[in-house]
């Protein structure tokens, strides 16, 4: 069986680096974007099983990214990555769809249980 595709957008490099390494060294198939319009690109060439995603990214932030995604004929699990404390920012994006919405910053431990139980989940 091949490895899961995951696509990551996130604008902080430094976030990005290491939650792709973090997802590779478990054997999942990464590839990422620093903002949504790129990000929906690669959502639409790679087909992946699961988009992580940034909430507030330049050029596209993750709530369009997310009603682009719910538009697709095979769509991907989401899962939400942000700083922000806001319950209506979560409330929306648990209303769109996403199967985890994690506060910044988090373990990688608890990104990795995270990314688990949602390709796990149907």
């Amino acid at each position: 069986m091949s490895a899961k595709k995951i696509v990551v957008i996130e604008d902080d490099r430094e976030i990005s680096n290491t939650v792709q390494t973090v997802l590779k060294s478990a054997g999942y198939d990464v590839s990422a974007a620093t903002n949504g319009n790129d990000g929906r690109k690669l959502i639409m060439s790679s087909e992946p099983d699961l988009v992580l995603t940034d909430m507030m990214m330049p050029r596209m932030g993750g709530f369009p990214v997310l009603e682009f995604i719910n538009d697709l004929d095979k769509r991907p699990k989401v899962i939400m990555m942000t700083a922000n404390e806001g319950s209506r920012h979560k409330a929306y994006a648990e209303m769109l769809g996403v199967v985890d919405y994690l506060r910044k910053p988090f373990a990688m431990e608890v990104l990795l249980e995270s990314v688990s139980r949602a390709l796990n989940s149907d």
